[in-house]
């Protein structure tokens, strides 16, 4: 077995907390190199006095002895007294700091200082109980990354989903929930695993095995787009479905619906089907981290293939059907492909998109006589004038 490394540390985002009393940690999603995935909580003053000892180990690379050799990213001292405005505009230092920290060579970023740090703690694994007077409050960071004081305006209260049915985790990162489980979501993945807790568990959740409380249907789905993104699959896939599309490989395909189970609608050529997300990766980006993720964790299941699931709603889930995808789709490239019509107005403008001008009416031309006519007429002129001469 290699040796023990983080691949990657990403900031959730924070939490307000009021015991013992009132105090901000920030949420890690810590990577490691077994593909695990575990959920750290760190306070800012722990994260500075981790930096401090960093650099007593590392003094060269500190620039303690000369500060042109400085290569540890720098993290400013924590405040005689942090609100919320000071957590909430950490966030964005702190990502760049430890996305810098990761990328030092590996005496660093590898080092048994980091990860110790970076360890589950039982700390880590306390969630808050039902008895709890003041429950924590969680921040998320934008998707983007980006943390901006006007991004967050208060407490993001995260999106309570129910159980449709058992599932059971297979890996120490996925969470096992039963028939009617009720569970806080806090990031919903594009591969469709969605990251959730309930009372002291955390874990990876199937989105196909969770509905919305209010709805079957989930609001956040996009709408079908036959416009097309293009993508490459990572790997291949074989239908099991009669919906869905078998696919090798390094194929070029078109993304025409990205659904929040994880399981997006794609095109190739006229075809439409449907195809694990996990599988695909954006045209033109690098694949290498893609493939290296899926190995730790397939595709979600369909919840058409779910048994025995129970939803607390009368009607089902609203579907569009591949035929009606692949009549819309037709339909679309049908029109990009057919040729524009030239209008009646002239090429001026058409060039310059002004509209055309009613031309005046011009005076109605009588038709030309024919060549016989004039010279019947001709000859009829020139008998008349010899005529009179005699």
């Amino acid at each position: 077995m290699g040796d023990t490394f983080i691949r990657h540390i990403a900031l959730l985002g924070f939490e307000k907390r009021f015991v013992p009393s009132q105090h901000y940690v920030y949420m890690f999603l810590v990577k490691w190199q077994d593909l695990s995935e575990k959920v750290v909580y760190r306070k800012f003053t722990e994260i500075y006095e981790f930096h401090k000892m960093l650099k007593e180990m590392f003094p060269i690379e500190a620039g303690e002895i000369h500060s042109e050799n400085r290569v540890i990213p720098h993290l400013p001292a924590p405040r005689w007294f942090d609100g919320q405005r000071a957590a909430e505009s950490r966030q964005g230092t702190l990502t760049e700091y430890f996305n810098a920290l990761m990328g030092l060579p590996v005496k660093i970023s590898r080092c048994p200082h980091l990860l110790d740090f970076f360890k589950v703690r039982p700390d880590d694994l306390k969630l808050p109980t039902d008895s709890q007077v003041k429950k924590p409050e969680t921040y998320l960071m934008p998707k983007d990354g980006k943390s901006n004081i006007t991004d967050i305006t208060g407490p993001i209260v995260l999106q309570t989903y129910r159980a449709i049915a058992d599932y059971e985790k297979s890996s120490g990162t996925e969470m096992t929930v039963a028939t009617g489980d009720v569970v806080d979501v806090v990031e919903k993945s594009e591969s469709g695993w969605w990251f959730c807790q309930m009372k002291t568990k955390r874990g990876w959740v199937p989105a196909s095995y969770l509905e919305p409380l209010d709805s079957p249907d989930e609001a956040e789905d996009p709408d079908p787009n036959y416009e097309g993104e293009p993508y490459i699959t990572i790997k291949a896939y074989t239908a099991v479905e009669e919906d869905e599309v078998s696919l090798s490989e390094g194929e070029a395909i078109e993304v025409i619906h990205k659904l929040l189970d994880g399981w997006w609608v794609v095109r190739k050529g006229d075809a439409t089907g449907y195809f694990p997300s996990m599988y695909l990766q954006k045209a033109g980006e690098e694949i290498t981290q893609a493939q290296r993720q899926i190995r730790g964790r397939g595709a979600p299941p369909r919840r058409s293939t779910i048994r025995n699931a129970q939803s607390i709603h009368q009607r089902s889930r609203k579907r569009l059907s591949q035929d009606t995808y692949r009549r819309n789709s037709v339909r679309f490239l049908q029109q990009r492909r057919r040729p524009a019509r030239p209008g009646p107005q002239s090429a001026e403008s058409a060039d310059n998109g002004r509209s055309p001008q009613r031309a005046k009416p011009q005076p109605a031309v009588p038709p030309r006589p024919s060549a016989d006519l004039i010279l019947h007429r001709c000859t009829e002129s020139t008998k008349r004038k010899l005529a009179s001469a005699v």
